[in-house]
């Protein structure tokens, strides 16, 4: 009697780890409004923990990870759904890593490693909310733009904006430009600082000869 009760001690400490653990990385991403947040990371690591669990106890001695290797690569279609493609690049590498991470966290918990869990919870914590800032810095130091000019075609002019875009201090990763009728429409992916940005922004919004302007 004393060792089911003992079982089943352990196990609830577990199951509530896992809620505590995955809980406290879906508060931050519950707070960001991403598509993976409080209760899907929750669901997670209570997940990764229960199969952690019952691989044990169906695997045996000579077999325990067999369900518990599986739980890596289940976690890697949930990771690919929430990674997509928008207007400013890919979106969803972070969440994505935050699944991934709260997983392994929930295989260790099921293991019994709750000291090597709790620490890795709290990593992972100080890098969502600790590091934003600085990724904030490190955005404005280098932000990558897609500028689209629109403007008449006149002789010698199809240099003009891609020189005063360098002009400005910033790096040019890729452009095109296609001429239709008397009109020339360019695109320039463009890298630089914030600051240099807005400047070139500025200066071109004076431009009276554009016709269009996207950025």
């Amino acid at each position: 009697m004393d060792i089911h009760l003992g079982i089943h001690h352990v196990l609830f400490v577990k199951l509530g780890l896992a809620m505590l653990i995955g809980g406290c990385i879906g508060v931050e991403r519950e707070l960001r409004s991403k598509s993976a947040g409080f209760r899907t990371l929750i669901l997670i690591c209570l997940g990764a923990t229960l199969f952690t669990i019952f691989s044990q106890i169906l695997g045996k001695e000579n077999n325990a990870d067999r369900i518990a290797s599986n739980v890596v690569v289940g976690i890697g279609f949930l990771g690919a759904g929430v990674i997509f493609k928008g207007e400013s690049g890919v979106n969803g590498i972070t969440t994505a890593a935050s699944i991934w991470l709260t997983a392994a966290l929930g295989m260790g918990i099921g293991c019994g490693y709750y000291i090597a869990s709790i620490l890795g919870c709290i990593l992972v914590v100080i890098v969502l909310f600790g590091f934003s800032a600085l990724d904030g810095y490190l955005d404005r130091l280098n932000q990558v733009r897609e500028y689209i000019i629109e403007y008449p075609y006149e002789n010698n002019t199809e240099h003009k904006y891609e020189n005063l875009i360098k002009k400005f201090g910033l790096s040019i990763k890729a452009r095109s430009q296609r001429k239709k009728g008397d009109t020339v429409r360019g695109t320039w992916i463009v890298i630089g600082r914030e600051k240099k940005h807005k400047a070139f922004i500025e200066h071109i919004l004076k431009e009276d000869s554009i016709t269009e302007f996207g950025f």
